[in-house]
């Protein structure tokens, strides 16, 4: 990552932005940046590699994010992720979730530092892609002045590329990572703040982003803009990001384009013996507020999830959007 190097990107989200989501997302820009969700550099190590990586031969510019505190095993975890192809190794020090928690790491190493610079360096050493970090302004009682700001200074002492800032803090005790993602008021001018102590570092900016309308007053301060939930349950915002966001002049793809790309690629997951669920359960969003989106979930709701579900189920709910709908939003 360069400093005066724009960069959109889809957010890590457990559970959602797996292989499958990934290349739906990347049907509708070329030039965002993926990530996929967070995988425990355990799992890596001694679980299904290709279960848990593959899928990046098929869609460029995606960034593995690992949980750990070992630099050892994240640095092992990160080598076999260049393996498969990705281009970016991200460490999660952001995830407050309970799961997260009980393995010491995620947003509870929002208050060690060090350790998260150790990890940095180790990973840095086992790969020659670029390497970030994605955390909190603090956790807790945190002071989110000097905990911020220490953090960035370890991790860029490491060898850091960039720092990904979701701009609230995470509250380990009291509230659910459901309520993480909404309670703790957002900051952003903390945010800024660091990229103004910090110029020459690639800074990168989360939380609470609804809209790509949005993104143009935060590249006025900071490096990145990273959406997550709005994207995942509005996708169609993605057709916009490389004309809106990077100034492409190749025309959006329209959503007929995207039913033919999506049932190309579920038939051949299906021949490799996947179900038709597995894809179009993050496809759900996709006409949010349009005539007919309501029966197109209903017919992916019933439909995609029955054994033997096959393209023509994605096929007829698409169709059943309005042509008017389809050629007006084309």
């Amino acid at each position: 990552m360069k400093n005066n190097q724009k960069i959109f990107a889809v957010a890590p989200m457990m559970d959602w932005t797996d292989r499958h989501c990934r290349f739906f997302h990347r049907a509708m820009t070329k030039h965002a940046l993926l990530y996929s969700e967070m995988i425990v550099a355990d799992a890596i190590i001694h679980g299904d590699r290709d279960y848990l990586l593959r899928g990046s031969d098929q869609v460029s510019n995606v960034a593995l994010q690992l949980g750990g505190s070992d630099p050892e095993k994240l640095a092992t975890a990160a080598a076999v992720g260049v393996e498969y192809g990705y281009d970016e190794i991200n460490l999660n020090v952001g995830c407050p979730s309970d799961r997260v928690k009980s393995g010491t790491f995620g947003a509870c190493l929002m208050r060690e530092p060090v350790l998260v610079g150790e990890c940095v360096r180790a990973v840095k050493a086992s790969v020659s892609i670029p390497v970030t970090v994605k955390c909190r302004i603090g956790v807790d009682d945190q002071d989110t002045g000097p905990a911020l700001d220490v953090l960035a200074g370890e991790v860029w002492n490491a060898g850091c590329e960039g720092l990904w800032v979701h701009a609230r803090k995470a509250w380990l005790e009291g509230l659910s990572p459901k309520q993480n993602r909404d309670i703790p008021p957002l900051d952003y001018q903390r945010v800024y703040r660091l990229k103004s102590q910090f110029p020459s570092r690639f800074v990168g900016i989360n939380g609470g982003i609804m809209e790509l309308e949005q993104c143009h007053d935060h590249f006025s301060q900071v490096d990145g803009v990273m959406i997550g939930r709005s994207v995942y349950q509005r996708p169609a915002m993605l057709r916009r990001v490389d004309q809106q966001i990077f100034c492409d002049d190749l025309p959006v793809i329209s959503y007929q384009e995207i039913c033919r790309v999506m049932c190309d690629y579920a038939e051949h997951h299906l021949s490799d013996g996947g179900r038709l669920h597995q894809i179009t359960r993050h496809m759900t969003g996709l006409f949010h507020r349009l005539r007919g989106a309501r029966k197109y979930r209903q017919i992916l709701a019933m439909e995609a999830t029955k054994a033997g579900a096959g393209p023509d189920v994605l096929e007829r709910a698409f169709d059943a959007v309005s042509c008017q709908t389809i050629e007006n939003a084309a």
